[in-house]
């Protein structure tokens, strides 16, 4: 039998409400910075496969069909590299968000931050940190407390 699981979003709701609020922040300077609101979402949801985060995977699918990503691309996301359907700066994304994300497996390997600082704006760059940062940070307070993902 298993413990019962603490919700730490719910135990510390005034903590759930700043990430909100940076959450928030982190969206507003990503769309500032040039990065479409449903291909953010397509980069928060390659984070939480990489977390293996099942409510912040379909929340973020969800949300990157809703935002005008096509079926496909959010298909297709977790296997971005062997496929024609992202842009050289949409893969320099892809690459950098899984590079933060992983960041104990090498840092951000030099060869990533350089193909993204020739495809992105230095802004954009920062954008895409954030949106791993924060999407960590929600995939790390939602795994612990096992959220019931049903259809």
């Amino acid at each position: 039998m298993e413990a019962p699981r603490v919700r730490p979003g719910v135990a510390a709701p005034e903590l759930r409400q700043a990430l909100n609020s940076l959450d928030d922040l982190t969206a507003q300077f990503s769309t500032k910075s040039g990065i479409a609101i449903g291909f953010s979402h397509l980069l928060r949801l390659r984070a939480s496969q990489l977390n293996q985060c099942a409510f912040c995977v379909r929340l973020h699918a969800r949300d990157a069909v809703r935002h005008g990503e096509s079926p496909d691309r959010v298909a297709l996301v977790a296997a971005w590299r062997d496929t024609e359907y992202y842009t050289a700066k949409e893969r320099a994304a892809l690459a950098i968000v899984e590079a933060v994300t992983c960041i104990a497996d090498a840092h951000v390997p030099n060869d990533v931050y350089m193909e993204a600082a020739a495809a992105l704006s230095p802004e954009a760059i920062a954008a895409v940190v954030w949106i791993a940062a924060v999407t960590g940070t929600w995939n790390r307070i939602s795994i612990p407390g096992r959220p019931t993902v049903r259809p």
